[in-house]
């Protein structure tokens, strides 16, 4: 019997040692599984000249090895001389007839060299760090199976700081992290370098992301002393080789919290001198740390507003401090007070517009997509565009709070396009959000951009499969906002999974409907917040006692007899003024505003006439429905999948489909019973019908549920 049970746990082991668990993202480096292009491959490379020495050099000549060995499933040599079918890595050679100025500190170029010696690619850049990413680009135009005989590539960033943010704490518990716990482990840090730190690094150069902020913006001032300090320089040391900064959140009350002084004014000389100090130490820990991400006077957060200075006084203050050390500050724009009695969507342009040019030059004001609060759909922040003399940074949300959360299909690229496509006015047609952000619009001399990461400690980083597509969507597009949603969906399909054409096709088509399947069966024509409270998982428009009128779902739908929907025009709350005139004449009318944002900017009668020819209510009731049926079939495409991926990466999406398509109907159940209290007119017959009533969906109740921190 032991000697059975033993076998047994060999075979398991061996199972799992090979399964396809996730792990290695979109990096995984397999065998050509094209007979043809594989040997065209293998005849055009056979060795790498590497022509520099640098970590950054090393690690990638590493990964260049690796990739070619798994890809091509032959031995690659190190050569030290060019020969034919030479990959040569170079930093800046005046011979090749490359114009290294418009490649900058990142950039790079990939170019098939023509000459006496025949199929040698050269990947050069003026710094090691445009090296590494050359190599990431090169490996995935193999991975997606791309000829690479006649190569004529530059790649230059469009955005200079491209930064995940995470909301983990030092306890290791995530705020809206659906993918287990911190992937920092600081009871073991410094001594303990874990391999996923690694991994990490890697993933996110692969992709081009630059720094990450590895604290939460609801901060914790004790990620500020030595010890933690001493941890956060072993990561730093880590990430250093792959061209990733750190940075910290800086809690605006530390000085009293931990430096024993009785106030955090940040006009105080005793606070500067205080900052200063602090950051000077910080810097004999880590050279090139990046600076501070800060939220202050935000949902219960200190900040200069405790002392009746402004958010330019205290970030100035904190950059001053970072300065010469060459540092930043992001200051976060997600601001808003429940004394305020105007609406919520206008309190971060009414508290930042008049600050415009009153920050340093080493500030950057980070503003969510939206004006609320990374809703499934949201008209894009106005600040974009309206703060000419501030660099704007973006701050998309990764992580997937409002969007189902780590259990629900919802490829985020095409809401990342939809806010970065959006077209501002603010200097005429054509001023589109990216081009603010990039510093097109108005010369920013610092841009950025940040997304609230999703990975926590699952073994497959993000708990959903198909979540890994956006953490890689992020990095492409904060690299090259001018890559198509399909184009990035292509590509991540290809390296994660198959280039199989028939899965290629058919998972693509699925994600890149899946944001407004998602967007129909939970907030459909312009609805928004009505989520449950707290842990946000559900539908609870009818929630009115949440401690604050504007954390009330009832705050938002404003349904009544007559109608729903919140009016943000100048009969309402005038939100829209807050856009330049050419981008709100597209919302300001009934009639004219596109459904999409209908409910957002206007309160709406329940037997108006749609586009459709349906009234309101019927159109809800179509969009409800639908949602359900795209989820659907996407099961239906899903179940087709199979045996064309390994079946553990099968089977777990299959399960989580399962769970998307209960919500959906959940959400489609719970939502129309409740506004047809208001609506008083029936779900049409050629509809599936609730299978409970309105109190069951109401009495439901979620302990521990992720993300919170509570226990709610």
């Amino acid at each position: 019997m032991k000697r059975v049970l033993s076998l047994a746990i060999l075979l398991i082991t061996v199972c799992y040692s090979f399964a396809e668990d996730g792990y290695r993202l979109w990096l995984r480096y397999d065998k050509v599984d094209n007979a043809t292009l594989l040997q065209q491959y293998r005849s055009y490379i056979n060795s790498i000249v590497i022509n520099g020495s640098s970590p950054t050099f090393t690690a990638a000549k590493n990964e260049l090895l690796a990739g070619l060995q798994g890809l091509l499933d032959q031995k690659i040599s190190e050569a030290k001389q060019i020969k034919q079918g030479s990959i040569v890595l170079q930093v800046k050679r005046t011979e090749t007839g490359i114009n290294y100025d418009e490649l900058g500190k990142e950039g790079f170029s990939i170019v098939t060299v023509k000459g006496n010696v025949k199929n040698v690619t050269l990947i050069s850049a003026n710094t090691d760090i445009g090296i590494l990413y050359g190599v990431f680009h090169f490996l995935r135009l193999i991975q997606t199976q791309q000829p690479v005989n006649a190569l004529k590539i530059v790649s230059i960033p469009k955005i200079q700081l491209r930064i995940l943010n995470h909301w983990d704490n030092l306890n290791r518990t995530v705020e809206r992290g659906y993918a287990g716990a911190s992937i920092w482990n600081w009871h073991t840090l410094p001594g303990y370098i874990d391999q996923r730190y690694i991994d990490y690094a890697r993933a996110n150069a692969s992709i081009g992301i630059n720094g990450t902020v590895l604290t939460n913006v609801n901060a914790n001032a004790q990620i500020l002393t030595p010890a933690f300090l001493e941890k956060v320089a072993a990561l730093a040391n880590t990430f250093r080789p792959y061209g990733i900064k750190v940075y910290l959140t800086a809690r605006f009350s530390a000085p009293v919290e931990t430096g024993g002084l009785k106030t955090a004014d940040p006009l105080n000389e005793d606070v500067k001198a205080w900052w200063k100090r602090k950051v000077d130490t910080i810097y004999q820990y880590i050279p090139d740390f990046g600076g501070f991400l800060v939220k202050a006077n935000s949902e219960g957060q200190p900040g200069p507003q405790n002392y009746q200075r402004t958010h330019a006084d205290g970030a100035n203050m904190l950059a001053d401090a970072v300065a010469s050390h060459g540092g930043i500050v992001m200051w976060r724009a997600f601001v808003y007070s429940n004394e305020t009695p105007t609406d919520r969507v206008k309190q971060a342009y009414d508290e930042f517009k008049p600050l415009d040019g009153q920050f340093r030059k080493n500030v950057l004001v980070q503003v969510k997509n939206g004006p609320l609060d990374f809703q499934p759909r949201e008209p894009f922040h106005p600040l974009f565009g309206a703060m000419p003399q501030t660099p704007l940074m973006m701050e998309f949300q990764v992580t997937m709070e409002y969007l189902g959360q780590g259990t629900h299909l919802v490829y985020e690229a095409p809401l990342f396009k939809e806010c970065l496509d959006a077209d501002t006015y603010a200097k005429g047609k054509g001023s589109t959000v990216a081009k603010v952000i990039d510093g097109s619009i108005d010369n920013y001399s610092i841009t950025g951009i940040a997304g609230v990461s999703n990975i926590g400690n699952e073994r497959n980083w993000t708990n959903h499969p198909f979540g890994q597509a956006n953490w890689y969507s992020f990095g492409r597009l904060a690299w090259d906002h001018d890559l198509s949603a399909a184009q990035i969906a292509d590509e991540w399909i290809r390296q994660t999974f198959t280039n199989n054409k028939i899965f290629v096709a058919s998972v693509k088509e699925m994600m890149l409907g899946s944001r407004q399947t998602m967007v129909n069966y939970m907030t459909p024509l312009g609805l928004h917040h009505i989520m449950g409270t707290g842990h946000h998982y559900g539908p609870a428009p009818w929630v009115s006692n949440a401690g604050r009128a504007d954390w009330n779902p009832v705050y938002y739908h404003r349904a009544d007899s007559i109608g729903i929907g919140f009016n943000r025009t100048a009969s309402g709350s005038d939100a829209l003024s807050q856009y330049t005139k050419q981008a709100a004449d597209q919302w300001k009318d009934l009639d004219n505003c596109p459904d999409d944002y209908l409910l957002w900017f206007h309160h709406v009668a329940w037997n108006h006439r749609m586009r459709s020819g349906r009234t309101l209510w019927d159109e809800l009731c179509y969009r409800y429905n639908s949602g359900v049926d795209s989820v659907r079939r996407m099961q239906n495409t899903w179940e087709k999948m199979k045996g064309l991926i390994d079946d553990e990466r099968f089977r777990q999406t299959k399960m989580f489909l399962a769970i998307q398509e209960h919500d959906a109907v959940w959400w489609r159940n719970a939502c129309l019973l409740y506004f047809q209290t208001f609506s008083r007119m029936p779900i049409p017959p050629n509809y599936e019908k609730p299978d409970h009533t309105l109190e069951y969906y109401k009495g439901l109740r979620f302990q521990y549920a992720p993300g919170t921190g509570n226990n709610l």
